[in-house]
């Protein structure tokens, strides 16, 4: 995706569906659950936050990382 293009944000997602520390995983059953990687080493941040995100002290834009199905 080019700079001048950002990713369309997710309504029912908020600020993770362009953030780069997301990380989507994606169950059998067909569900996307939306983790934040700043959580590995940053313990102020939630593994799971509650959806939408409307304010993050962790954000940065970018893209998020797609996890393989578990």
């Amino acid at each position: 995706m080019s700079e001048g293009n950002p990713p369309p944000t997710r309504p029912e997602v908020g600020l993770c569906s362009t953030c780069r520390f997301a990380a989507v995983q994606r169950s059998r059953r067909g569900g996307a659950f939306w983790r934040c990687r700043r959580a590995e080493t940053e313990p102020t941040f939630s593994r799971y936050p509650p959806l939408p995100v409307a304010r993050c002290a962790g954000f940065a834009r970018g893209e998020p990382e797609a996890e393989p199905v578990s």
